[in-house]
C-alpha cells in the first residue's frame, strides 16, 4: 500500500511538473541555451559596450599606455583606429604587439596580439561610418588616418571577474 501511495505521489508529481512546464503562460521563447558567440565578436561586445579601453605600447624600452574609444569588425577582424601623427602610431608600427584592457562593471578584459595596419580606404570608411563624430577629424582619404586590425591567430582575449574564473579565448 505505501509503495502504490508513493509511486502516485511521484506520478502526481511529475504529470504537475509537466503541467507547469508545459503551461504556455510560463513558457518563454528565449532557448534554454543561449548561442555562444565568436570569440572575436564577444571581445568586440565586451569592449564596445565599456566604451574606453586601454592600449599599451612599447616606445624603445619604455612601456606607454593610453585610452582609445575605438573599436570595429571589418572582413571578421577586430580593427582600432588612430592618427599616423600620433606617438602611439609610430611605436605600432615600430613593434605590433600590444595588449589592450577594458572594465565594464566587476568583469575586464585584456587582448593581447599583434596589430597590423591596414591602408585600404575600404577598411578606413568602415571604422570612419562607426564613429561619425571621427569624421570632423579623419577622412578615408587623408594620409593621417590609420586603422589597424588584431592579425589572426596572435590574439588572445581574456574575460575576468571576481566572481567567476577567466574564461580565455583564441582568434
Amino acid at each position: 500500500m505505501k509503495k502504490t501511495l508513493l509511486a502516485l505521489a511521484c506520478m502526481s508529481l511529475f504529470i504537475c511538473g509537466c503541467k507547469t512546464i508545459f503551461n504556455k503562460q510560463t513558457v518563454t521563447d528565449k532557448p534554454l541555451l543561449e548561442p555562444i558567440m565568436p570569440p572575436i565578436q564577444q571581445t568586440y561586445q565586451f569592449i564596445k559596450e565599456a566604451r574606453v579601453y586601454y592600449i599599451a605600447t612599447v616606445d624603445n624600452d619604455q612601456p606607454r599606455v593610453r585610452p582609445f574609444g575605438t573599436i570595429h569588425i571589418f572582413e571578421d577582424k577586430l580593427y582600432i583606429q588612430t592618427g599616423r601623427s600620433k606617438n602611439v602610431a609610430k611605436q605600432l608600427v615600430a613593434n605590433g604587439k600590444v595588449e589592450i584592457c577594458a572594465m565594464k562593471g566587476d568583469e575586464w578584459i585584456r587582448v593581447s596580439g599583434v596589430l597590423v595596419e591596414d591602408p585600404r580606404r575600404e577598411a578606413k570608411a568602415s571604422m570612419l561610418d562607426e564613429y561619425e563624430s571621427l569624421k570632423s577629424m579623419y577622412s578615408a582619404d587623408d594620409d593621417n588616418t590609420m586603422v589597424l586590425y588584431f592579425q589572426p591567430g596572435t590574439v588572445t582575449a581574456t574575460i575576468y571577474s571576481f566572481e567567476h574564473a577567466p574564461e580565455e579565448m583564441n582568434f
